[in-house]
C-alpha cells in the first residue's frame, strides 16, 4: 500500500509558488462543485423520505444532530491531520507528513468503531428526548443506526480525501465524491420505494442508500491516494497511535470537533424550542437546513480549498500568500452568500414545495426562509474566519465565533423571541450572525497584527 516515489523530499508544491487567484480557484472550485453535489443528495434524500410522509421527514430532521456529530468528529480529526500535514510539506519535513496521514487514518477507525456503539445502543433514547411520537421514534432510531452502525465508509472517504485536498490534488477529491454522491442519488428511490424489484424500506432505505455512497466514495479515494498521490506515504504498519502526532492533529483539530459539535446541539435545542410551537416548524427547519446547504456547501469547499494553502504558506513563512488567500475567500464567499439570500428572498414557497410542503408548511416556512436568508452574508464571512484561525493555530478562536454564533446567541435569542411572539423566532439567525461576524473580524485583525506583520 505503498505510493512509489524514489524521493523522500519532493519539490516545491503548488501551494507555494502558483499565483494565489488562480490557485485558491484550482483548489475550491472543485471542492465547491463536489460539495454541491452533496448538499444535492442531501435534498434529494429528504425530498423523496417526504413523500413517505411530513413525521417521516420530520423523523429524519431530528436525527440531523447525531448525524452532525459524527461529520463533526470527521472534519475535525482532518482539519487537524491536513494543517499538520500541509504545514510539513510546507517545511519540507516529509517524515512528519508521512506520519500525520497514517496517525489520521488510525483515528478514523478508532472514530468508527466509537459511532458504531453509539448507533446501536442510544439512538432510541436520543429520539425519545424530542418527542413521544411513536412513529417518528420508530424511523429516527432504524435511520440514525444505520446510519452511524456503518459509519466506516464516512470516516474513510473523510480522511483519504483530506489527504488528496492537503497536498493540492481537489480534482481527484473532487471525483471521489461525485462518485459516492450519485452512488446515493440512484439507490435513493429503489430502496426508499421498493423499485426494480428491490425491497421497500422507506426510511431505512434512504440511509442504506447513504451509507453504501459513503463507502463506495471511500474505496475510490484510497486508490486515489495509492496511485495518484506521491507527496504522502500510506504503511499499513504505520496506521497506528503516535502519541505525539495525535497530540499535534487535535491540538488543531479538537476546536474544530467542538465547533461542529456545537451545531449538533444547536439544532437539537432549536428542534426543542420549535416543537413545543408546532411539529410543522421543526419540519420547515429540517428543510431549511437540506436548503441552506446548496448555499454553505460552496463555502464550505471554499474553506477545503483555502485551508491547506494557507497552513502551507504560513509554514513557508509566507504573510502576504496568506493574507492574499484570506481575502479572496471572504470575497468569494460573500459572492456565493449573494446568491443564496436572493434564491430565498424571491422563491421560497417554491423551494418548500421540493419537500410536498403542507399549506401549513408553506405558511411557516416561506417567511422563515426570507429572514433566515439575511444571515447570510454575516455567516459567509464568519466561516471564512474560522478556518483561516485554524490554519493559523488559533483554533480556540474558531471556538468561540462557532460558541456565539450557534449557541450563545442564537438559542436564547429563539427561546425569547418564540416567547414573545412565535413568528419572530427565525429573526434569532441574522442577529446572532451579525453579531459574531463583527467579534470575528476583531479576532482576524488581531491574528494579523501578531502572526502576519
Amino acid at each position: 500500500m505503498q505510493n512509489n516515489n524514489p524521493s523522500n523530499t519532493p519539490a516545491e508544491n503548488k501551494m507555494g509558488v502558483q499565483p494565489v487567484g488562480r490557485l485558491l480557484a484550482g483548489m475550491a472550485v472543485p471542492m465547491m462543485i463536489s460539495m454541491l453535489v452533496q448538499a444535492l443528495y442531501n435534498v434529494v434524500d429528504s425530498i423523496f423520505v417526504s413523500r413517505l410522509s411530513e413525521n417521516a421527514l420530520t423523523a429524519v430532521s431530528l436525527a440531523f444532530p447525531l448525524q452532525n456529530l459524527m461529520i463533526a468528529v470527521c472534519a475535525g480529526t482532518t482539519v487537524g491531520m491536513n494543517a499538520l500535514l500541509s504545514r510539513s510539506l510546507g517545511a519540507k519535513e516529509q517524515d512528519k507528513a508521512d506520519q500525520a496521514a497514517n496517525t489520521g487514518i488510525f483515528l478514523a477507525l478508532c472514530s468508527f468503531v466509537l459511532f458504531c456503539v453509539i448507533g446501536v445502543f442510544f439512538s432510541r433514547t436520543f429520539f425519545q428526548l424530542q418527542t413521544d411520537v411513536t412513529e417518528i421514534v420508530s424511523s429516527g432510531t432504524i435511520y440514525a443506526q444505520i446510519c452511524l452502525g456503518c459509519s466506516i465508509g464516512i470516516f474513510c472517504q473523510f480522511t483519504f480525501e483530506r489527504l488528496l485536498q492537503s497536498t493540492g490534488r481537489t480534482h481527484l477529491s473532487m471525483c471521489t465524491q461525485l462518485l459516492g454522491a450519485l452512488t446515493n442519488i440512484i439507490l435513493d428511490p429503489i430502496l426508499i420505494f421498493g423499485l426494480f424489484g428491490a425491497p421497500r424500506l422507506g426510511v431505512a432505505g434512504a440511509a442504506v442508500a447513504t451509507v453504501t455512497g459513503q463507502c463506495v466514495a471511500a474505496v475510490a479515494a484510497l486508490i486515489m491516494n495509492l496511485k495518484c498521490n506521491p507527496d504522502i506515504h500510506i504503511v499499513p504498519r504505520k496506521i497506528r497511535f503516535h502519541g505525539p502526532t495525535v497530540k499535534n492533529i487535535y491540538r488543531i483539530g479538537f476546536p474544530s470537533i467542538v465547533m461542529q459539535c456545537i451545531g449538533s446541539v444547536m439544532v437539537f435545542g432549536v428542534n426543542r424550542i420549535l416543537i413545543s410551537f408546532t411539529t410543522t416548524a421543526t419540519a420547515v427547519f429540517g428543510a431549511y437546513f437540506k436548503l441552506q446547504s446548496f448555499i454553505f456547501m460552496p463555502v464550505f469547499g471554499l474553506n477545503n480549498g483555502m485551508v491547506p494553502i494557507v497552513a502551507y504558506n504560513y509554514g513557508a513563512k509566507k504573510p502576504d500568500r496568506v493574507k492574499k488567500t484570506i481575502k479572496l475567500a471572504i470575497f468569494s464567499a460573500v459572492a456565493i452568500m449573494a446568491v443564496g439570500l436572493a434564491a430565498f428572498e424571491l422563491a421560497p414557497g417554491a423551494l418548500l414545495s421540493l419537500f410536498d410542503a403542507s399549506e401549513n408548511m408553506l405558511a411557516i416556512g416561506t417567511p422563515a426562509l426570507r429572514i433566515i436568508a439575511l444571515s447570510f452574508f454575516f455567516a459567509g464571512t464568519s466561516i471564512i474566519f474560522c478556518s483561516a484561525f485554524q490554519s493559523l493555530g488559533r483554533s480556540r478562536w474558531s471556538l468561540l465565533v462557532a460558541l456565539l454564533r450557534q449557541i450563545l446567541l442564537l438559542l436564547p435569542a429563539a427561546a425569547l423571541l418564540l416567547a414573545l411572539k412565535p413568528a419572530l423566532v427565525w429573526a434569532a439567525f441574522p442577529l446572532s450572525e451579525l453579531i459574531s461576524c463583527f467579534a470575528a473580524a476583531l479576532l482576524y485583525r488581531r491574528t494579523i497584527q501578531k502572526q502576519l506583520l
